[in-house]
């Protein structure tokens, strides 16, 4: 029996006590992460992406020529061109890993599988890296017909917003520059199916707060858990993020967003994981888990394309 403590008095034993016999117990729960959604998977085709096994690998990607439509004329002859087919390089020149420890003792102690647990982690924060690189770039490879203070290929009647003149969005007017949008990719002939629009937080708000009212009414139950897509409007999927790439544009002291919108065509992507490995720690008990992901974009049409810079108003 352990005798009396320094004051004088027996230590405490009972069910209720912090301290004595009561041992530590490790949860088999992990508390829930909540993870930003991404949805490079959702705008991108993966058409091309080929036998990817190391960074620095390129896919060769031919276009498809345009035939010249000629008037005719009853013994004119023919005029027959040479077609050419022009390429794209797909060059997989982007890398990204992870890499953490699990301690044998941590591994004891534990009711819950970490090692499981924290990959699954890691390759959901890979994800949103991924999707941050993406967004915060290519909607800068738009095609200039498909941006700024005059887009529109054919009528330039479209006001997309520039550095220092971002387009105000408000709940009054959210609905008619989202028609803008669809009436840009109209002008390149775009097809209806197959089209999306990249909002952050705050435009998604000013859509539930407009004529829309109800969110219901975009016609899509499917939860945003995971992809962030939040319904349709105007032909296009619409996806709501918080990867787009916002400043603070130089004029107006405002955070400015650049909203990406365009169909699937345009922009390819292709990505592997193409090394995961377990294994043993040599400077201490336990195991090393590390992935490597090598990827790569490239926007293959720039009239498929369209680039918002809007703030709110």
């Amino acid at each position: 029996m352990a005798g009396p403590t320094r004051d004088g008095s027996h230590p405490d034993y009972s069910s209720t006590s912090s301290s004595g016999f009561i041992p530590q117990v490790w949860s088999g729960k992990l508390v829930e992460k909540l993870y930003a959604s991404t949805c490079f998977g959702e705008i991108a085709n993966t058409d091309y992406e080929g036998e990817i096994k190391n960074k620095g690998d390129t896919v060769e990607i031919r276009t498809t020529p345009s035939i010249t439509i000629k008037d005719y004329v009853v013994g004119g002859g023919l005029d027959y061109e040479k077609p050419t087919s022009d390429k794209v390089e797909l060059h997989i020149d982007k890398a990204k890993y992870f890499a953490f420890e699990v301690n044998d003792i941590d591994a004891y102690q534990s009711d819950i599988k970490l090692m499981d647990g924290w990959s699954d982690d890691a390759g959901q924060q890979m994800k949103i890296a991924i999707d941050t690189v993406i967004l915060g770039d290519v909607y800068a490879d738009a095609a200039p017909e498909n941006a700024g203070p005059s887009a529109g290929a054919k009528s330039g009647a479209y006001d997309m917003g520039e550095s220092g003149a971002p387009v105000s969005v408000t709940k009054s007017n959210i609905l008619d520059t989202l028609v803008d949008c669809g009436s840009v990719l109209d002008e390149q002939n775009a097809p209806d199916t197959g089209r999306y629009i990249i909002l952050p937080a705050w435009m998604n708000g000013m859509l539930k707060k407009s004529d829309l009212r109800d969110a219901s009414a975009m016609g899509d139950s499917t939860s945003v858990y995971r992809n962030g897509k939040v319904g349709m409007l105007d032909r296009f999927d619409v996806y709501i993020s918080n990867n787009l790439s916002t400043v603070t544009d130089a004029t107006t002291g405002k955070k400015a967003t650049n909203v990406l919108f365009g169909h699937k065509k345009a922009l390819t992507f292709a990505s592997q994981m193409t090394n995961m490995e377990n294994l043993p720690n040599p400077q201490d008990f336990g195991k090393l888990v590390r992935g490597l992901n090598v990827f790569g974009y490239e926007m293959i049409d720039p009239n498929a394309a369209g680039h918002l810079y809007a703030q709110r108003g």
